[in-house]
């Protein structure tokens, strides 16, 4: 994967910058158990026990979330040391699935054949460099009709997102990112199928004062592109917004099996 190089400093920056809270998550919450329940065709979508991997989890904030929603075993796959660093470890304990940390890429995952039962790939598809290679590792490492779940910006979707609201100059570096066919047409080639695509709510932050408050320039690739001038700009119109209002952005939600 490629993009922004964290040492422990901006590792924990990102942490705070761009995990969102719990509280905030209560709509992917749902997304993600109606996506597999769908995709796989079984109902629960993730039961206890299973193994999901979370590929590029950066420092593990929805490794965290599916563990403690799902009650999965999560295999954290993440190529930057200190991103994996701050992955909460949860041990296997009595039967009791835990989270695992590993180095590794989505073109080459350390885990064996044939094993998870689901993928999850968040907001990493544009550090890709060769997407049809990670479908056809994620091909190898997933069980037979396994999801994989891709939450993520796309080309023309992506106008509810907080940073293309404040800081619209961003849309050019979205634009540059895979389109959800061209992502489709990558996966059909390992054999995956689109299952479903929609829209998630989140509450970034409690709200946009404290979003303004936490947002680091440095651990976004998305405002790193912008000049100063236009991330100045984004700035002003974002602290003259209603500090009190919900910082709520939307992300898709894409689905293949």
């Amino acid at each position: 994967m490629t993009g922004i190089s964290y040492d422990r400093a901006t590792a924990e920056q990102y942490r705070l910058a761009r995990e969102v809270p719990r509280a905030g998550l209560a709509a992917w919450r749902a997304a993600i158990e109606a996506a597999v329940e769908a995709a796989a065709e079984r109902t629960p979508g993730l039961t206890p026990g299973m193994t999901v991997l979370d590929v590029g989890a950066g420092t593990g904030g929805f490794a965290a979330a599916l563990h403690d929603w799902f009650g999965v075993h999560v295999v954290a796959v993440e190529p930057a040391e200190a991103m994996r660093a701050l992955i909460p470890r949860v041990p296997a304990t009595d039967g009791r699935p835990g989270i695992e940390a590993l180095a590794g890429r989505a073109d080459a995952l350390p885990v064996p054949d044939g094993g998870a039962d689901a993928a999850w790939l968040g907001s990493v598809l544009h550090h890709i460099p060769d997407l049809p290679a990670a479908a056809r590792e994620l091909r190898r490492a997933l069980k037979p009709g396994a999801p994989v779940l891709i939450r993520n910006l796309f080309p023309g979707r992506a106008d509810r997102d907080l940073r293309v609201r404040f800081f619209p100059e961003t849309v050019a570096e979205i634009d540059g990112y895979r389109t959800v066919d061209g992502v489709c047409a990558d996966f059909a080639a390992a054999g995956f199928v689109r299952r479903r695509l929609v829209a998630v709510p989140q509450e970034s932050a409690p709200s946009l004062g404290h979003y303004a408050r936490l947002l680091r320039r440095d651990t976004d690739s998305k405002l790193r592109a912008l000049s100063d001038e236009d991330f100045e700009r984004g700035m002003a119109r974002l602290r003259a917004a209603d500090p009190a209002a919900p910082a709520t952005s939307w992300m898709d939600l894409l689905v293949l099996a």
